[in-house]
């Protein structure tokens, strides 16, 4: 398989805006390097290399303190880079796995003491072939009890679909991506509506982070800007932010990642808020142990 180029920006710039002690990238990946960390067979795609030590790098540069690392489908249901990376650094990594619905309970108690806190659900069919839901329940009702959440990734398309199966689980369930709305139809759309909706569920969070995937309009994205405003606006103890870097499948263009910070102001209009979205949030849901 074709490996894809970097998608990554080679020279991000420093922010301006200057992010609160403690701020958290609560999105971001490691692939690889593929000698060490082989890529899954079933993979979709197969990215450049993006290990550990360039992740950290990258958030010394923005200014930021501590980062939780998703693990991404090229890796399938093998965490080994993500586990790796995580017991590199404890104090300020914590992680999202990949897992298979029969994983063993040992297995799951050693991610948890690596510093997992929860699995990810990709339900984005162009990149992986989902497992059915009632085999998705299961799964989520045991990690809810080591205390995990569940963070799920779909299409707005989706979401009338998914809605009533994520009311069901026994756990708070994290957002990808805003749940993927299409701008166009601005903020004011049934769609969006009908997000906001579920959102009033406490105990649904959402990440506001990758206007890069959104936008109809490019950099600097602010035809994503109301949305996430919206969000961290009405729903401010249950939102969380970060860089998506690498940026996998990016085709269109490579995001700075120092503009993506300097548009956390836009977001999160005040420091109280922007406090709540790097900080207090994801402290809650990461870092309270």
């Amino acid at each position: 398989m074709q490996i894809d180029p970097p998608t990554w920006h080679p020279e991000p710039r420093i922010p301006d805006y200057r992010a609160p002690a403690g701020a958290v990238d609560a999105h971001c990946h490691v692939f690889g390097p593929g000698d060490r960390f082989p890529y899954a067979p079933q993979r979709k795609y197969t990215p450049s290399d993006a290990p550990k030590e360039k992740l950290f790098a990258l958030r010394r540069h923005l200014g930021l303190s501590r980062n939780v690392i998703v693990q991404a489908s090229c890796h399938g249901r093998d965490n080994a880079a993500l586990l790796d990376a995580l017991r590199s650094d404890p104090e300020n990594c914590r992680g999202i796995a990949v897992v298979d619905p029969e994983i063993e309970d040992a297995a799951l108690t050693e991610m948890d003491a690596a510093g997992v806190r929860g699995v990810r659900l990709n339900f984005v069919r162009r990149l992986v072939d989902p497992d059915p839901l009632d085999i998705s329940a299961r799964l989520a009702a045991r990690v809810a009890e080591l205390g995990w959440h569940v963070v799920v990734y779909f299409e707005a398309a989706d979401l009338e679909e998914l809605s009533p199966f994520l009311r069901a689980l026994p756990c708070d369930v994290v957002i990808d991506h805003m749940g993927r709305p299409d701008v166009a139809q601005g903020v004011e759309s049934t769609e969006f509506a009908a997000f906001c909706d579920l959102m009033e569920d406490p105990r649904m969070w959402v990440k506001v982070g990758c206007p890069e995937r959104l936008t109809k309009a490019g950099a600097p994205y602010d035809d994503v800007t109301p949305f996430a405003r919206h969000l961290v606006t009405n729903f401010e103890d249950r939102v969380l932010w970060g860089t998506d870097w690498p940026h996998p499948n990016m085709k269109s263009h490579l995001p700075d990642d120092g503009l993506l910070v300097d548009r956390i102001p836009l977001i999160a209009p005040t420091e109280a808020l922007c406090q709540k979205l790097l900080v207090t949030n994801p402290e809650r849901l990461y870092f309270a142990r």
